[in-house]
């Protein structure tokens, strides 16, 4: 099956989306990646990605509207 991309919003979430996000992480199938979409730029997230073995690419897309691309690191 193709690497295929999920997508998590969570700019209307109620409260803290952190376990949220790390449980969309363990679902991941290898080969997959998680874009998040926030409200801001998730800057304390980027250490926990990568000491879980992650790297990421941010892009805001508006004024509110930051997406990460999230993966494996290879």
């Amino acid at each position: 099956m193709p690497p295929t991309e999920r997508v998590l919003d969570v700019r209307e979430h109620d409260g803290d989306p952190f376990e949220t996000i790390t449980d969309a992480l363990d679902d991941l199938s290898d080969g997959d990646s998680l874009r998040l979409v926030n409200t801001f730029e998730p800057v304390p997230l980027y250490g926990v990605l990568e000491s879980r073995g992650f790297t990421h690419e941010t892009e805001q897309v508006d004024e509110d509207e930051w997406h990460v691309r999230i993966e494996p690191a290879e």
